[in-house]
């Protein structure tokens, strides 16, 4: 990449690349880190193994109930509507900016890691605002979209661990099974 006029100022092509690569394939840290939450969750109870597992589960539907809303807003992206040079290319009419689906999954993906570990929200948290921010600067989403996502993911994610926490006596059952070693590490 070459140096850029973004926002007023010139950046540095190695730096973009570094948010670029960042903002498409950085989700992939919560799928890690989600995996390390069960991982440490493998015998230290029912409520945790509980959330470990809902974990994915809430991120898909929070992922979901974001699309429903994007779709309802349908708020035209910054780099179709500013005409400003952008880090990456735009992406085509109809996909919308608001919220930013990467700002939801990543709120959604670090409260519901931090409600079932709280040693990988040193981790989750940081990294889902990183996240936020390298949408804004490669020039996919305004910065309300990001605030708003996250919030949103954060704040659904938390509802939804807490609906999740009544399950928490079928994972004693699944114990009891042939899948058991998947709940209780032994």
């Amino acid at each position: 990449m070459t140096d850029l006029a973004f926002g007023g100022a010139s950046v540095d092509g190695g730096l973009d690349t570094a948010i670029a690569v960042w903002s498409d394939y950085g989700l992939a840290l919560f799928a890690v880190l989600m995996l390390v939450a069960w991982w440490r969750a493998r015998g230290a109870g029912e409520a945790r193994m509980l959330r470990a597992l809902a974990t994915p589960l809430i991120v898909v539907v929070v992922y979901a109930v974001d699309v429903l809303v994007k779709s309802a807003v349908a708020e035209t992206r910054p780099c179709r509507t500013l005409h400003v040079v952008t880090v990456e290319a735009c992406p085509a009419a109809g996909d919308w900016s608001f919220p930013s689906n990467h700002a939801v999954i990543a709120g959604a993906a670090a409260v519901a890691i931090a409600l079932t570990d709280h040693r990988l929200t040193r981790v989750a948290a940081p990294a889902a605002v990183l996240m936020a921010v390298s949408r804004v600067w490669i020039g996919a989403h305004y910065p309300h979209d990001v605030a708003v996502g996250l919030a949103f993911g954060a704040l659904l994610a938390w509802l939804l661990m807490q609906l999740a926490d009544r399950g928490a006596p079928l994972v004693g059952r699944v114990a009891g099974t042939r899948f058991g070693a998947l709940v209780t590490g032994v």
